[in-house]
């Protein structure tokens, strides 16, 4: 989910694997040449999740830790990409948590309808989430997120 800590628990990861670190809302930026929101506002939310999906599509890369955004479970293809391409983590933090972390909804980019709300949003991908991963984490301190994953690539 937006706001889950993806970014940050993902630097972190890579750094304390020795791995690689790939932010694919920047990939999305860079290949654009616009914000995640300039894109939404612009397009729509469908052209959107096909753009963030044909770029998911794409990636390709090894020994690295992979930041999506919250939107790329809702595209199959790109979700079955990325499970051959490794792991793939669930950050689980409850939506009260998520709300509190979020302060920019309207300009960060996040892949929501009008209208809709964070808790709408949860609702719709938290079986997603749950479906494409390997992995669950549930919500705790970002070095302890990093140690339980790290613990359980191990495993």
């Amino acid at each position: 989910m937006p706001g889950s800590g993806k970014s940050t628990v993902g630097v972190i990861l890579a750094k304390s694997a020795g791995m690689e670190f790939t932010d694919t809302d920047l990939l999305i930026q860079k290949k654009t040449g616009k914000k995640l929101q300039e894109i939404i506002d612009s397009y729509g939310i469908d052209y959107f999740l096909k753009t963030e999906s044909d770029i998911l599509s794409e990636v390709s890369c090894e020994h690295s830790v992979i930041s999506t955004g919250g939107s790329a479970v809702c595209t199959e293809i790109a979700m079955n990409h990325l499970k051959r391409l490794g792991t793939v983590v669930f950050l689980d933090v409850p939506i009260d948590e998520i709300k509190r972390r979020i302060n920019n909804i309207t300009t960060r980019g996040i892949a929501m309808r009008r209208g809709e709300t964070l808790e709408c949003l949860y609702e719709e991908r938290l079986p997603l989430y749950k479906k494409y991963a390997d992995i669950t984490v549930t919500g705790s301190t970002t070095e302890e997120t990093v140690k339980k994953i790290l613990e359980s690539i191990k495993e």
